[in-house]
């Protein structure tokens, strides 16, 4: 089961933002794939990196825990020597298995000023269970040269902390890269009244399962869905090189 998490944290107490991302995991069915928004747990908390960063030092273990029958996805402040950095996450059974800073800042957000990026060739795919999965980090989603550096993915993850102004864009970009991609995406964003919504899981054929009232989104991936769509439209995507695997 691929699984969208949708819901507002921003200004509030990091406990609390993680209690909300834990009832909400805890509904999901075992084995799902599970994606929060970007920076769940703290929002972008400019003015408290310290905190949020020593934060996601003490949350780490609990959700590994949460991953023991689940594959659980989501980035958080974290700080690496002197810099801060947008880490993507991702536990598989127990264990941390997979971490990218964040590649392309946002710079209607300022993150360049607060967050070091990450190196591009850190964005590659990640081979679980057979089953390659991409993640682009909100503004990447923008950029065509990292969509071809994902070429090949089966599911693409998504965690948006991304603007109501640019809602469009969003619903436009989150189809058009599983279309081009022929694989599903799964995109989660924030439920912040700032913040688009807009979280959805969309299929290789295009077709997308959103609503912006709920909290969780819930659709079964199908591996036969992906082989029907690059059977009926050859597009090479079968034949991708880099592949990072666990």
């Amino acid at each position: 089961m691929l699984c969208a998490l949708q819901f507002a944290y921003e200004g509030r107490p990091f406990k609390e933002n993680f209690d909300t991302l834990k009832e909400l995991i805890l509904q999901t069915p075992k084995t799902s794939i599970v994606l929060a928004p970007e920076l769940c747990l703290s929002a972008y908390a400019y003015d408290n990196l310290d905190a949020a960063a020593n934060f996601s030092a003490t949350i780490l273990p609990y959700l590994a825990e949460l991953s023991t029958c689940k594959t659980i996805g989501l980035t958080l402040v974290e700080k690496i020597e002197e810099h801060y950095v947008n880490n993507f996450k991702l536990f598989h059974q127990g264990t941390l298995i997979y971490t990218r800073s964040k590649v392309k800042l946002f710079p209607l957000g300022k993150e360049e000023h607060y967050f070091q990026a990450g190196m591009p060739e850190t964005i590659e795919l990640i081979s679980l269970n057979g089953i390659k999965i991409a993640v682009l980090i909100c503004f990447e989603l923008r950029f065509p040269s990292l969509w071809e550096q994902i070429k090949g993915a089966d599911i693409i993850l998504v965690p948006a902390y991304w603007g109501k102004e640019r809602k469009a864009h969003l619903n436009i970009l989150v189809k058009a890269l599983a279309i081009a991609n022929q694989a599903y995406v799964v995109c989660a964003n924030s439920a912040d009244e700032t913040m688009a919504k807009n979280s959805a899981i969309i299929s290789p054929f295009g077709e997308s399962l959103s609503d912006d009232r709920k909290s969780l989104l819930m659709q079964r991936f199908d591996t036969q869905t992906i082989k029907k769509m690059r059977r009926y439209l050859n597009v090479g995507l079968d034949t991708n090189a880099s592949i990072g695997s666990f």
